[in-house]
């Protein structure tokens, strides 16, 4: 419980670093695309998601059946619609501003090391864009591979009931290890050596997660949530995983 609090913790320290001279111009990009991703995520969800919710009941259900169904399985429903939605469009988010995020990695870094971070360079950036987008990619491949399953069970009867923990756990999971790909990426590990690193300190990952997956479904923080994250990211990386 100790490893989870901490971790939420630095969640928090990311928005404080986001806003300090040196750091700042390289969160604002991030955060426009963020901020434009979300506006459309919850304007979709606000506006489609009673219909949606009906979508998900069988038409075979009688309808005096219908309210007593609604009132059980409608928490379970609304909690996986919710996750889903808001997870696609973080991983959107990611996509494109994974060529921002490095560099936003490195001047946190350099920022919280004692040294000034240096300017924004665009043309490193245009000449890294493709790389990171399809590092980006793959780790959304990786991330599908465990969302079938997950995805399956969830309409598996009675089973289905522990399925909104299991997304919970694994949405904490795979956004501690994305965000945590931009620092560790910066010092040359590849993404099963990011993996097996932070399985070292499992909850303190999943800590940072939880606390990730948590803002992205608050309005106005959630389009601070990338540059946050990977500001968190990169400060917990150098207090407990660098050396």
């Amino acid at each position: 419980m100790q490893n989870l609090f901490k971790g939420a913790n630095y969640l928090l320290k990311g928005f404080s670093l986001i806003h300090q001279k040196g750091i700042r111009r390289f969160a604002y990009i991030p955060m426009a695309i963020n901020t434009l991703l979300f506006s459309f995520a919850i304007w979709l969800s606000v506006s489609e998601f009673d219909s949606w919710i009906h979508r998900m009941i069988p038409s075979w259900i009688p309808e005096w059946l219908l309210g007593w169904i609604m009132w059980i399985i409608w928490p379970l429903f609304a909690s996986l619609l919710l996750i889903t939605i808001f997870f696609t469009f973080s991983i959107i988010a990611n996509i494109l501003a994974a060529p921002f995020n490095g560099p936003l990695a490195e001047a946190v870094e350099k920022k919280l090391l004692g040294q000034a971070p240096e300017g924004l360079n665009w043309s490193e950036i245009i000449k890294d864009a493709p790389s990171m987008i399809w590092n980006e990619i793959r780790k959304l491949a990786y991330v599908l591979l465990w969302m079938i399953p997950l995805f399956i069970l969830s309409w598996i009867p009675v089973v289905n009931i522990i399925a909104p923990v299991l997304w919970v756990l694994f949405s904490s999971w795979m956004l501690a290890i994305d965000y945590h790909d931009y620092p560790m990426g910066n010092h040359q590990l590849k993404f099963p050596q990011q993996r097996e690193l932070l399985r070292q300190k499992r909850f303190l990952a999943l800590g940072f997660g939880a606390a990730t997956l948590a803002a992205t479904m608050i309005p106005i923080i959630n389009f601070l949530v990338i540059p946050a994250a990977v500001a968190g990211a990169t400060a917990l990386y150098i207090d407990n995983y660098k050396r």
